[in-house]
Parts: C-alpha cells; sequence; structure tokens
C-alpha cells in the first residue's frame, strides 16, 4: 500500500489519466473500523495523515463519479480533479459521530465541484446562473428521451416532474440546443457568409476618432443653436423653459403661474409657444 500511495502523491489526473486511474484503484479501500478510526483522529486531533489516507482511499470513487460526466464535452482529468477537490472539502467537514460511510457523505461535495466546474466551462456564456437554473440544468439533460425538442406533452410532464413552469423548461432547453459562435468568422469565410460572424455587427464605434469627432462637432452645433434659440425669446419665456426643463428641480405650471400673476394654463400656453419658436429657430419639425 505503501507504494501506490508514493505513486499517487507523485501524479495528477492530466499527466497520465490511465496511469492515474490505475493507481488509484490499485489503492486498498477501507474497513468500516479503519475508516472511523482514521476519521476520528482527524475530527478530534486534526491527523493530517489521517486526511490524507482518506482522501487516497476514496480517489477510485471520484473516477467512477467523473465518468459519468463524460457527455459534457469536457476533460475526464478535469472533472476529476474538481471532483477530488470536493472530496477534500467532504473529508474536512466529516464528522464520525454521524453513523455514516465517509462515501455517503462525500457524494454531495464531490458533485458540487464538478457540477460546478461544468456550469463554469461548458459554455462561454452562462446557460445556468440561480439554484433552480443549475437544477433544471442536469435534471433536463438526464430526462429528455431524445435528441429532438421535448413535445407538448413531455414538456409538461417534465416541468412537473421537476416542479418548474413549462415555459422554465423551454427556456432551458433553447440554451442547451444553443453552441457558442466564435467572434471573428473563419478565416475561408466567403463574402456571402462572412457577415454572419458577430464581429461584423457588435462592432463598437464608439472609439472610432472619425465617430467621436463626428459626435463632438453635433453636440458642440446643437448647443450653440439652443442657446441662439433662447436667446431670441422674450425674458418670460426664457425663464419658464429653464424653470420647467432646464434645472434639477423643476418647477411646476401653478408654482410659475403664482410667479407671475397669471393661470396655469396661460403658463402652459406660453411654454407651448416657446417650445414651437425653439423648434422653428433650430429647423426641426414642429411637434404634432
Amino acid at each position: 500500500m505503501g507504494t501506490s500511495l508514493q505513486l499517487t502523491d507523485r501524479m495528477v489526473p492530466g499527466a497520465n489519466l490511465e496511469a492515474y486511474v490505475q493507481a488509484a484503484s490499485s489503492i486498498p479501500m477501507l474497513s468500516a473500523a479503519e475508516e472511523k478510526e482514521l476519521a476520528e483522529r482527524l475530527h478530534h486531533d486534526n491527523d493530517l495523515e489521517a486526511a490524507r489516507r482518506l482522501v487516497l482511499s476514496h480517489l477510485r470513487f471520484v473516477v467512477h463519479i467523473a465518468r459519468s460526466y463524460s457527455g459534457y464535452g469536457l476533460a475526464q482529468s478535469d472533472l476529476i480533479q474538481e471532483g477530488n477537490v470536493g472530496l477534500m472539502k467532504a473529508v474536512k467537514r466529516f464528522n464520525p459521530d454521524y453513523g455514516v460511510r465517509l462515501v455517503s457523505f462525500a457524494v454531495h461535495w464531490i458533485k458540487a465541484e464538478i457540477h460546478e466546474f461544468i456550469l463554469r466551462n461548458w459554455r462561454i456564456v452562462k446557460v445556468a446562473t440561480t439554484k433552480a437554473q443549475r437544477k433544471l440544468f442536469f435534471n433536463l439533460r438526464s430526462q429528455k428521451k431524445r435528441l429532438a425538442w421535448l413535445s407538448q406533452d413531455e414538456l409538461k410532464a417534465v416541468a412537473e416532474d421537476l416542479g418548474v413552469e413549462p415555459r422554465v423548461v423551454r427556456e432551458m432547453e433553447g440554451r442547451l440546443a444553443s453552441q457558442d459562435t466564435a467572434f471573428d468568422g473563419p478565416m475561408d469565410d466567403d463574402d456571402d457568409t462572412a457577415y454572419q460572424a458577430p464581429a461584423y455587427y457588435l462592432e463598437d464605434r464608439r472609439s472610432d476618432p472619425a465617430t467621436q469627432l463626428e459626435q463632438s462637432d453635433w453636440t458642440e452645433d446643437s448647443n450653440s443653436r439652443l442657446l441662439n434659440a433662447l436667446s431670441s425669446l422674450d425674458e418670460r419665456s426664457q425663464d419658464i423653459l429653464r424653470e420647467r426643463w432646464l434645472t434639477e428641480s423643476k418647477s411646476t405650471l401653478h408654482e410659475l403661474a403664482d410667479k407671475y400673476g397669471v393661470s396655469a394654463e396661460r403658463i402652459r400656453q406660453l411654454e407651448k409657444n416657446a417650445m414651437k419658436k425653439i423648434r422653428l429657430h433650430m429647423g426641426e419639425p414642429e411637434a404634432a
């Protein structure tokens, strides 16, 4: 057993997966008495050697679980690595006084780490962010009986079984069926297909010097024409527009009516006439 432990210590799944699996399988499993004794040493005395033996003796179990997730197109070695992280977390939290075997306690932690890894890496764009979506992601993949889209009856059956709305199942099904798209099109794309690449319609022109200069000129010209238009109004109309549109704490029609000793309707008419003059002065079409 000592040779197997030393061999496994020098290996990681990514270096030589087959050799790692063989080494992990060659490590003897612990009896219930041995496991309890090691767990008590770790839990009560913080014995790191006991923790090491508990982890190593369960590596084969992580490999077995990781292989069940081979359908996601991710490297088996990465899945095993993540599962090993979950195993170590489980060993750290395992309490032998609960009266259960470590393997029963660890399965949740191992799967949780593998699930997180899959959700982070299966797509560039995340397909599941909330806890409910994550549960639906894995359950829906396992419950789909065929590659085609679910029928309406199948959709309702899956939604009822998982305790969610049918629309949520349909939305997740769409996410599962989608594929990541390269931002730039393939180098051999011809003119008929190149436009499909997102780079051709997601271009950000805000940093383009010509666009910035054009925007700056347009803003400067608009401000200049607005100031000229305002100066063409009488003093009262200018004040009404400033109080109604150009200040943070805008005045109401009734407040301006009290200020000028007229009715609120008269202030509304003055405001409307002033806006009309502004539009005409700036060359804009009149509002309907």
